[in-house]
């Protein structure tokens, strides 16, 4: 078995390796990834690539079709992947998200392989009130992240051929990661609590997140990957997550705060509505994937990012501005020159 996996040196890529190779421990894997984050290591001692066979280095609007030759499964992890970047390289989001996931969804057809995984988003229901959101409810994506991700789910539903696309609509995703992200709303609160001992909760609190830890979405990953067409269909969305992990943000709040003693809460009772809130139904999920279901719970994320934060001797109240969040790392390539504000390589700057 030979699979590709695109953006593998983010934040759940090194889940995602990991799993596979445990797995299928004779498999051939392959990474491709434009290595915008590969320097920003975290609490480790090996790079994650290790578990690879082969790490390839390049862009997803461009990637080369030999590199899909012999694959029997693509998982497509690769994109400008959250609202702050979004907004900011909006074009940038539509290109890489949407217009080159699906290039490469075409490409993967007509190269044989035979199961696609597309990493997508619950963030595509937007502002949802009353019930949790079922995959054939209506969709209300108000970023430009999940606009991208609703466009290539549109995309993929139209490919012909034989090969079996398989969508994951994650929950927000969390936890420790050999390439951590601090940009997320769980990770965001430990941090907070461990560096200055406040959480401050930006919303008023009651908006709901559905949250899953890197371990568990790296687990639907592996079942999509090996997913017969006959278990879900030839094309499927389904929500992956758990129904015990709809969470409002204040609940996440102090939840992190029983966990780090003494951490205040400061929640924006004037805030504006926040532009996510929702809740989700992930029974389809449980149907389909018995032997998948997440296993992490909520306080086990947390325990796991305070022991790897507290290892790693984070203390830093403005990590907001360190190579933690994602944008701050793409702000600091383009003003040092060695990336474009299209997010291409600048080949002549180091």
């Amino acid at each position: 078995m030979k699979i590709l996996i695109t953006g593998n040196m983010g934040y759940v890529g090194p889940a995602v390796i990991r799993e596979l190779r445990g797995a299928h421990p004779d498999a051939t894997l392959v990474g491709y990834d434009s290595a915008f984050f590969a320097h920003c290591l975290t609490a480790v001692e090996a790079v994650p690539e290790g578990l690879l066979n082969e790490q390839r280095f390049g862009d997803v609007r461009a990637i080369p079709a030999e590199l899909l030759q012999g694959c029997d499964a693509v998982i497509h992890l690769a994109a400008v992947s959250n609202d702050p970047m979004g907004s900011r390289f909006e074009q940038v989001t539509h290109d890489i998200n949407q217009e080159a996931s699906v290039a490469i969804a075409k490409a993967a057809a007509a190269a044989g392989v035979k199961n696609f995984v597309f990493a997508s988003s619950c963030s595509v229901y937007g502002v949802a009130a009353g019930d949790s959101r079922k995959e054939t409810d209506p969709l209300n994506p108000m970023t430009a992240y999940a606009k991208s991700k609703v466009g290539t789910e549109q995309g993929l539903a139209g490919i012909d051929g034989s090969m079996t696309v398989t969508c994951l609509r994650f929950a927000t995703a969390c936890g420790m990661s050999p390439r951590l992200r601090l940009d997320l709303v769980l990770n965001d609160f430990v941090a907070c609590a461990l560096s200055s001992g406040e959480i401050t909760v930006l919303s008023d609190g009651t908006p709901w997140r559905p949250l899953i830890d890197t371990q568990d979405m790296a687990r639907a990953i592996a079942w999509a990957a090996t997913r017969a067409s006959d278990n879900g269909g030839h094309y499927l969305v389904v929500n992956a997550g758990a129904d015990s992990a709809n969470y409002q943000v204040r609940d996440l709040a102090e939840a992190v705060a029983r966990q780090v003693p003494g951490t205040r809460i400061s929640i924006n009772t004037s805030a504006a509505v926040d532009s996510r809130s929702y809740k989700v139904d992930f029974t389809r999920y449980a149907e389909l994937a018995p032997d998948h279901q997440p296993r992490v719970k909520l306080d086990d994320s947390i325990a796991e990012l305070v022991a790897g934060l507290t290892a790693m001797g984070f203390n830093d109240p403005d990590f907001r501005q360190s190579k933690m969040i994602r944008l701050k790392v793409l702000e600091g390539h383009i003003a040092s020159g060695r990336l474009s504000g299209a997010l291409e390589w600048q080949g002549n700057k180091v």
